[in-house]
């Protein structure tokens, strides 16, 4: 008998457990969650942590966007820097920011002398209608960048619990 009344305080004790957690759990589903956006501000902030205080001069570097995207979720994107691409040369890495996604700095790649061509091309996502900036980190420590207004008429990154 003292076994089974162990068994039975333990099975007690297991769903008052059991319970506690399932309405904390159903607590914690209440509240409302918002993705993270960001702002001009922190995309300033983010590219200040990638060039420092080095000054970042348009030129040398093209940003080739749709101006107008219908959907936000898959948008082309290409740039190019004009570099001889040689050892005394090259571009170092290529920077893509912008304003109103989750996170300011979308991508870095990293290039060298080998690379042959400083041109890439991927697909970003973009959360709303904004900037895009390309920033090119060249060898002898310079700065480029050229910045594209984005119209985008069916947003990304907006995926909110209810």
């Amino acid at each position: 008998m003292k076994c089974e009344a162990r068994n039975a305080t333990t099975r007690r004790r297991f769903l008052a457990l059991a319970g506690g957690a399932m309405g904390a759990f159903g607590a914690a589903s209440l509240l409302t969650v918002r993705p993270a956006v960001a702002t001009p501000a922190s995309m300033a902030a983010a590219i200040r942590e990638v060039v420092g205080e080095a000054p970042v001069r348009p030129g040398k570097i093209k940003l080739d966007l749709p101006p107008l995207v219908e959907n936000g979720n898959t948008v082309p994107l290409t740039v190019t820097v004009d570099s001889p691409m040689t050892a005394a040369s090259y571009v170092k890495r290529l920077h893509i920011f912008n304003e109103k996604n989750p996170e300011p700095n979308i991508v870095t790649f990293h290039l060298g002398p080998r690379a042959g061509r400083a041109n890439i091309s991927t697909r970003i996502r973009l959360a709303d209608t904004q900037s895009v900036i390309a920033i090119a980190e060249l060898s002898d420590g310079s700065f480029w960048s050229e910045s594209v207004d984005v119209i985008v008429t069916i947003a990304a990154c907006t995926e909110e619990s209810k």
